[in-house]
């Protein structure tokens, strides 16, 4: 934390543009040839969407040394879009050269930004995933799901409770403070890919937290191996290190990319949706509610909004009752409300009713937050992690009530600060 950080931060250091150039093509090359080629990112990959970093000039951490306060403007993570980096790791993983990605970070923007559920380990969580202290059943919160901490750094209830069928256990954060264990399953997988790397891409990290920072160095250590790290400060790891690059790294993935003759992609906020369609006791209803692309329950919605009603079901999931029982090819027409973190209009979709098929129905929405605009797709029958999930699993949730503010833990304790 503080107490870890110099009071005068070393200086960042700027390599001329046409080096930074011969390295990111030399990163280039070394990715074509590469069969298992993993990621590492910290703060620094962050940076340039508005988040501050910890160590560097202004951060967190060095602001807290030297008692100042920040004076320039920071971004909330849940308003911060994916920076070029971000979107340069999704097209890498898409076009298969990337093939795991570990993160120290906790501000989301990964998965966001499309790194697939199984591709990541964040190892020091995600503050916008809470899980059940229970049954260990997670879910995925629009909005900051991390406890107040207002009786100890350790107590990481969020005051809400699980939804799954006959459980309602406690929800606690997923954020691993100091002292705290590692997830042993995101840590054991982020190992393996290590030992199995050829080459690992440090982004952004002073690879000071331990055992985080075991994960590079694995690769650093390796024969045959090659370890390129990307930061502007000075790290332990940069001996070890086939290729040192002092840059942004917005301004070594972009050059990475023009070398590789890819596109970096537009950054598209991507939300899961599902209708379902359910008679009980002669009385029929839809039910509306948000999935993560493993069935992880997702909360996204404000509200939605039946046609012709006057107010919106603010609950989760939001149920709403049909006046009457729907018939072949009614078209009903639904109008939600989002978050509006990056602005989303309202949006209105057509659930049209089939008896004949399977009774959810699934929905791609893709938001662009550079048009405002928004593209619907509909992918077919809803495909959830389990029966509780997607079939009445979760029990009504009054969004108005969620404040704003399942892996087995093994000793392995987070040191020094990020």
């Amino acid at each position: 934390m503080a107490d870890t950080a110099p009071k005068i931060a070393e200086e960042e250091k700027f390599e001329d543009p046409k080096i930074v150039d011969q390295k990111a093509e030399s990163l280039a090359n070394q990715i074509l040839k590469s069969k298992h080629f993993i990621a590492f990112t910290g703060a620094g990959i962050s940076t340039s969407t508005g988040i501050p970093d910890f160590r560097g000039p202004e951060g967190a951490w060095t602001l807290l040394a030297q008692g100042r306060q920040r004076k320039g403007k920071v971004v909330s993570t849940l308003q911060a879009i994916p920076s070029p980096a971000h979107m340069a790791l999704v097209e890498l993983q898409n076009k298969g050269y990337l093939k795991y990605l570990v993160s120290q970070n906790c501000d989301g923007l990964h998965r966001r930004s499309g790194i697939l559920p199984e591709r990541i380990s964040e190892l020091h969580r995600n503050s916008n995933r809470e899980y059940c202290k229970d049954c260990g059943k997670e879910y995925i919160r629009d909005f900051r799901a991390v406890s107040t901490y207002e009786k100890s750094h350790h107590d990481h209830r969020t005051g809400r409770r699980c939804t799954r069928l006959n459980c309602s256990g406690p929800l606690l954060d997923t954020i691993i403070n100091f002292g705290e264990q590692l997830p042993a399953a995101a840590f054991s997988s982020a190992f393996d890919h290590a030992k199995n790397s050829d080459l690992c891409l440090v982004l952004g990290s002073s690879l000071t937290v331990t055992p985080a920072n075991e994960i590079p160095e694995v690769v650093g250590k390796k024969k045959g191996a090659n370890l390129v790290i990307c930061n502007l400060q000075s790290t332990p790891l940069d001996e070890r290190a086939k290729l040192r690059v002092h840059a942004k790294c917005d301004d070594l993935m972009v050059r990475v990319m023009e070398k590789l003759g890819l596109e970096i992609p537009i950054f598209i906020l991507r939300r899961r949706l599902v209708v379902e369609s359910e008679t009980k006791e002669g009385k029929h209803q839809l039910k509306v509610y948000g999935v993560d692309v493993d069935g992880t329950p997702v909360t996204f919605l404000r509200s939605v909004r039946l046609e012709g009603n006057r107010r919106g079901v603010n609950s989760e999931p939001a149920t709403i009752k049909l006046p009457s029982p729907p018939e072949q090819g009614t078209e009903i027409k639904l109008e939600l409300e989002f978050m509006g973190h990056y602005g989303e209009p309202n949006l209105e979709i057509i659930y049209e009713h089939d008896p004949e098929r399977d009774t959810e129905t699934l929905y791609l929405l893709e938001y662009n937050p550079k048009t405002g605009e928004w593209k619907t797709s509909e992918l077919g029958e809803a495909e959830g992690e389990d029966e509780s999930v997607i079939s009445g699993g979760m029990e009504n949730v009054n969004i108005e009530r969620l404040t704003l503010g399942e892996s087995a833990n093994a000793p392995i304790l987070l040191g020094s600060s990020p």
